[in-house]
């Protein structure tokens, strides 16, 4: 850890293995724990809580205070877990008094220019992929793939094992288990394939198919289509996420699947 050329403030707390490259930036009140690797010209503001084994890529500012006109100095910080990348130029900003924080879970991989705005929870084993961009109060659950470009909305819900088209644009939520693209963002099926890599069984797999028919597909609008899905489709944990994930939704979910949004 003793390096002459970065700066490394007395009050911050630095396992005595973390490895920080020159030109890096510490300040007070900052926790990094055990194996974590810092490149080269990292800016580590106040009120960053870093966990293990991290590996934070030249050029990435963490902590910064929020870019939110109501901010008035209140104490928030960002945590983030064990085992997580943050590439070049990646921004994650403090939280305000709505949360006090902002959160990026576990293995999750934020590639280069991703930025995660204050107040966003981002999951366990996330990945979003360059340029990425997270308004503020955003939640991204586990497992979720965010492409390239990708812009969301403040306070929009990402689903956990969804995936979204690179350069899309997400105004309403994405529920779990789908995939999602088109303008404006629209459902375009399930994302088996990455359930299928982490162990979903083909019977579950086709019984959340079977939901997102009856959401999606078959022409009823939300409220009918829960009534159905309650009624008919057999209670599983899969159906569970998907039913309370609509109920909880408050920006609406995405639209539906239709042949007129081709032309």
């Amino acid at each position: 850890m003793n390096q002459p050329l970065a700066y490394v403030n007395p009050q911050a707390k630095v396992a005595a293995n973390v490895v920080i490259e020159p030109f890096v930036s510490i300040d007070k009140n900052v926790i990094i724990e055990e194996g974590t690797w810092i490149g080269s010209n990292v800016t580590i503001m106040e009120g960053a809580r870093i966990g293990k084994n991290c590996k934070i890529f030249p050029g990435a500012v963490i902590s910064a205070i929020p870019q939110d006109l109501k901010f008035a100095g209140e104490d928030t910080i960002v945590k983030i877990g064990n085992n997580v990348t943050i590439r070049e130029f990646a921004t994650i900003n403090r939280g305000t008094k709505a949360s006090y924080e902002t959160v990026v879970g576990d293995n999750t991989l934020l590639m280069a220019y991703v930025h995660v705005a204050h107040d966003c929870v981002v999951g366990n084993n996330v990945v979003m992929a360059n340029g990425a961009m997270l308004a503020g109060h955003v939640t991204v659950d586990d497992w979720a793939i965010v492409g390239g470009g990708v812009l969301v909305l403040q306070f929009c819900h990402i689903g956990s094992h969804t995936i979204i088209a690179g350069g899309s644009g997400v105004g309403k939520d994405v529920p779990p288990y789908t995939k999602a693209a088109r303008d404006p963002l629209s459902y375009v099926g399930v994302n088996s394939i990455g359930l299928r890599r982490r162990g979903f069984s083909p019977e579950v797999i086709n019984k959340i198919q079977e939901i997102y028919r009856i959401i999606f597909i078959k022409g009823y609008n939300v409220s009918q289509a829960v009534e159905i899905i309650e009624a008919k489709v057999e209670a599983t944990p899969e159906r569970d996420e998907i039913l309370s994930f609509i109920a909880n939704s408050s920006r609406g979910i995405m639209k539906g699947y239709s042949k007129m949004r081709e032309k």
